[in-house]
């Protein structure tokens, strides 16, 4: 097996180190110190479960790597549309591309039998662009429930989680989907391939849709968030109406909101991306977020007001962000 990761950033090495450490011919593209650091000496991944150090082959011209087998893509939802130049000297003809995104992903409606099979959700795929440069037929999807940062170039920090959940858009248990996953399991990863991944976008997109924007508007950590009380009642109004929007569609989460307020507590004084990004001063991952569950609220008629006011706010932090760069 070859794997290429495009966007070897925090998530994306660490991916890469461990199926390097199973054995897959593995080709991190990254860049800057980053870069120079992994080529000099190796990922190096500082974890609870021990750390361990890789060395696998970097750069950042994806032409010296070639096709490869699966495309691993690391890179921020809102970069996915100029990725095109990248991403085509790393194809042959049944190259998949598995994008671990946070969100409602471009193929959200592709092979989705159902009244809204094949809709293009415009504020995740403007004008098909995202689309043309990941063609839908190779799209894999990708869950992530893992924590981890860059702590210095070339150098990952595992705070927790090491599940990959993968699937089809249509469903089926495909052989590139198992061969994907038994590599990452012989790396230290777990990868299930789920026949409806759908489910666990939403149970994902329920804790990011809350508090992501939420902790960059108030730059707050999650556990932060947690103990204040207003704050509090925010993400449960806004983790109700995704609920609503999510059945709407046809899936139904099936997660309390107090289980999954749970789940964001452990997570205790964590700075999500979002906030991370705003810190940085690099634009914000929010149309995935917010934006597409609020055109997905058009679509189906949902009373979404929580998220419509925390979009547009956060919409317009963004916009303040983008125009200082």
């Amino acid at each position: 097996m070859k794997v290429a990761v495009l966007g070897a950033g925090a998530i994306g090495a660490y991916v890469g180190a461990a199926l390097h450490r199973a054995g897959v011919e593995v080709h991190l593209i990254a860049r800057g110190q980053h870069l120079q650091a992994i080529r000099s000496a190796g990922v190096r991944v500082l974890t609870p479960r021990g750390d361990f150090v890789a060395h696998p082959h970097a750069t950042d011209d994806p032409a010296q790597i070639g096709p490869v087998d699966h495309i691993f893509l690391g890179l921020k939802a809102n970069s996915y549309a100029a990725s095109g130049p990248m991403i085509e000297p790393l194809l042959h003809g049944t190259t998949s591309i598995i994008a671990a995104q946070n969100g409602i992903p471009w193929w959200y409606f592709h092979g989705l039998k159902g009244p809204h099979e094949g809709y293009r959700i415009e504020s995740v795929d403007p004008g098909g662009a995202v689309t043309a440069a990941l063609p839908l037929h190779r799209a894999i999807g990708c869950v992530v429930y893992a924590a981890t940062e860059i702590e210095a170039p070339g150098v990952i920090r595992h705070l927790e989680g090491t599940r990959f959940s993968i699937g089809e858009p249509d469903g089926e248990l495909t052989g590139r989907c198992a061969a994907f996953s038994e590599a990452a399991v012989a790396g230290g990863l777990k990868c299930p391939v789920e026949r409806d991944l759908r489910r666990d976008v939403w149970i994902k997109l329920m804790g990011n849709i809350s508090f992501n924007p939420i902790s960059a508007l108030a730059r707050a950590t999650m556990a932060g968030i947690c103990r204040h009380d207003g704050a509090r009642e925010l993400v449960v109004a806004m983790m109700r109406e995704t609920v609503e929007v999510a059945r709407r569609v046809g899936c139904d989460p099936g997660i309390s909101i107090e289980r999954r307020l749970k789940g964001a507590e452990k997570a205790g004084e964590h700075k999500t991306s979002t906030l991370q990004d705003l810190e940085k001063g690099k634009p914000l991952e929010l149309d995935v977020l917010l934006a597409a569950v609020v055109e997905l609220a058009d679509l189906t008629g949902a009373d979404v007001p929580t998220l419509r006011a925390i979009h547009a706010v956060s919409d317009l932090l963004n916009e303040n962000l983008v125009r200082a760069v």
